[in-house]
């Protein structure tokens, strides 16, 4: 158990330490992140606008196999939608009556790839739709880690692909003791919620 969390508490140390390189890019590509704007040297967005494809250009050299896939991509915004409603009512009522902290939505999904200067309208379309998605993915994968750190904090006997960020907190597969003694103080373990509104770290 000691080696396992451990391991889990490398990996976030790794995941802030790439967090940090990401930032410095800030830096050698001459932006700045203010507020939810994110800010070009003036240089830097004429060189992005000589850089844009044409939209003609871009629909010519798409291939016929990747416009005939595109409303296949797209039809999967409505079941999207309907998660994040259905998700978010759930997170809205549930989470305040068993005192689970609340997930912040904006630290999930991030939609900010329009404003490149370097795409070209379908590009920017596109990429506001894989923020949307992605970031709902995290978004409720963080809800359904709180809810099962309250309901169920037992890992698993099979491996598993990806660890969520909770998952640490949980209790051995087997150890039928330790999950008597420890289920309610786990259910009440959101201290890296402590002094954030609606966050919760890692």
């Amino acid at each position: 158990m000691d080696n396992i969390n451990a391991i889990i508490a490398r990996i976030k140390e790794l995941e802030a330490e790439l967090s940090r390189e990401l930032q410095r890019k800030e830096e050698e590509l001459f932006y700045k992140v203010r507020g939810r704007r994110v800010q070009f040297a003036s240089e830097v967005k004429s060189q992005h606008r000589r850089l844009v494809v044409k939209v003609h250009r871009y629909l010519l050299d798409a291939s016929l196999a990747s416009l005939l896939a595109a409303p296949i991509i797209w039809s999967c915004l409505m079941p999207l939608i309907f998660l994040d409603l259905v998700v978010s009512v759930y997170h809205g009522v549930c989470f305040p009556i068993y005192g689970i902290p609340r997930v912040r939505r904006s630290d999930y999904v991030v939609i900010d790839r329009y404003a490149l200067a370097y795409l070209n309208v379908i590009e920017k379309i596109n990429c506001v739709y894989c923020g949307y998605a992605n970031g709902l993915i995290a978004y409720v994968r963080e809800i359904a880690a709180r809810t099962e750190q309250y309901w169920c904090p037992i890992r698993h006997a099979r491996r598993v692909a990806g660890i969520h960020s909770r998952y640490s907190k949980f209790v051995e597969y087997g150890d039928a003791k330790r999950y008597r003694e420890m289920v309610e103080t786990i259910r009440r373990d959101f201290r890296s919620c402590e002094g954030e509104e609606e966050s919760c770290s890692r």
